[in-house]
């Protein structure tokens, strides 16, 4: 569905429909998020969040047990879906961005 959407925002863009800060929005969304490490998590987390894991948890909606399990690396979890999409954005971002 995003490749789709990431078409149509090309073809609009292609007949000058589409503004490039739009165009370059669309792309941001529809980019896949990266793999995150658990050392990556952890970054993130206290870092530029600067939350603990119960907080951190809270603020993406997911158990504090998910975190633990993303930050663990014997535990070979790692964020994906919604939550790769939140994390790539607290980093690239800040909070703030999540906030708003």
């Amino acid at each position: 569905m995003l490749q789709e959407l990431l078409e149509t925002a090309e073809d609009l863009n292609g007949y000058g429909l589409m503004s490039k800060p739009n165009m370059a929005k669309i792309r941001g969304l529809c980019e896949e998020p990266p793999e995150y490490t658990p050392e990556r998590v952890v970054s993130i987390r206290t870092g530029i969040a600067k939350m603990s894991q119960a907080v951190f948890a809270s603020f993406l909606n997911v158990s504090v047990s998910t975190v633990q399990k993303w930050e663990s690396p014997a535990a070979n979890k790692h964020p994906s879906g919604a939550a790769a999409k939140l994390l790539q954005l607290v980093e690239t971002k800040g909070v703030e961005a999540l906030i708003a």
